[in-house]
């Protein structure tokens, strides 16, 4: 069993981590968060010490190291900006790092990282679930297969709606969230060149606080691509069934359907984590240069 802490207790995706955690039948110790509603924990783990302040966290993971339980991992669901220095904290209590994507926002944040790692001998590794989709694998093979000089057209569109509030917290502002190609892009960006190849060409039409969009070549597809977070640019049907989300992706004007399967991955990860074969600091850096690349052409 190893031991776990966890920082961004009271955040959207923090649920996933403490199931995953409890799946693969490891034990959470101590919990940060700077918000107090963390009352999701007491269906995880109700005995976890809970901190609101990081000093005080910090002081507490020392204090166990040196009582002899050591944090073996420290899952990190904390607003982007802070992973860089969260991940660093992880490695330098000798614990891994599992933290949410992005991973970090800019490219050189991954190099100083991986010389981290290096000092430290723990490793970096990151949730791209998308690409344990079993839909998004079978893609992968059937890229693999194809002739080496065939080339996909593809059209990724992804639209879910955020309120007023959003604007207003931390995702709103791209020097904390890295705006919407980042934020609400980087898996579906991660899953593009992870199946059809590296970045030959890249454009950006359009790029909002609320809305981007492009096209990408990358080695085997041609891609239109679509994010937002704005419900009126939802498709009439959709809202017409009171969805507030879309996600789509075609190729050569075929649907890939990968809006269901989500439930497990994170605890696939997990497992895959556990088992040595979590994705790093290797894995991530494409899609974190091809956001941070965006973000600068729009400037």
């Amino acid at each position: 069993m190893a031991n776990f802490a966890l920082i961004g207790a009271a955040g959207y995706i923090a649920p996933r981590h403490l199931q995953a955690i409890k799946d693969t039948g490891n034990n959470l110790l101590a919990a940060l968060d700077r918000f107090d509603s963390v009352g999701i924990m007491d269906s995880y783990f109700p005995h976890a010490d809970f901190f609101t302040e990081f000093e005080r966290f910090d002081r507490h993971i020392d204090k166990l190291k040196r009582q002899g339980q050591r944090i073996d991992y420290v899952s990190i669901c904390s607003p982007n900006y802070l992973h860089d220095s969260h991940i660093r904290f992880a490695l330098r209590n000798q614990a891994d790092a599992i933290c949410e994507k992005p991973l970090v926002l800019n490219p050189w944040n991954v190099d100083a990282l991986a010389e981290i790692e290096k000092e430290t001998g723990k490793r970096v590794y990151t949730i791209l679930q998308l690409r344990l989709h079993p839909n998004i694998q079978a893609l992968k093979k059937k890229i693999e297969a194809s002739p080496a000089s065939m080339i996909f057209d593809v059209d990724l569109n992804y639209i879910t709606s955020r309120g007023k509030w959003y604007f207003h917290s931390w995702k709103g502002e791209e020097a904390k969230s890295g705006g919407i190609a980042t934020n609400i892009g980087i898996h579906f960006f991660d899953m593009l060149l992870w199946v059809f190849g590296a970045v030959r060409n890249s454009n950006v039409s359009a790029y909002e606080a609320d809305h981007a969009k492009g096209y990408l070549e990358l080695d085997k597809a041609r891609v239109h691509w679509s994010l937002s977070i704005n419900e009126n640019h939802l498709p009439a049907e959709v809202r017409a069934k009171g969805k507030r989300t879309y996600r789509s992706l075609k190729m050569n004007g075929e649907e890939i359907e990968f809006s269901d399967g989500f439930t497990e991955l994170h605890t696939n990860s997990y497992k895959e984590i556990l088992a040595g074969r979590g994705f790093g600091l290797t894995e991530a850096r494409p899609s974190i240069e091809l956001a941070y690349k965006l973000r600068q052409v729009a400037q």
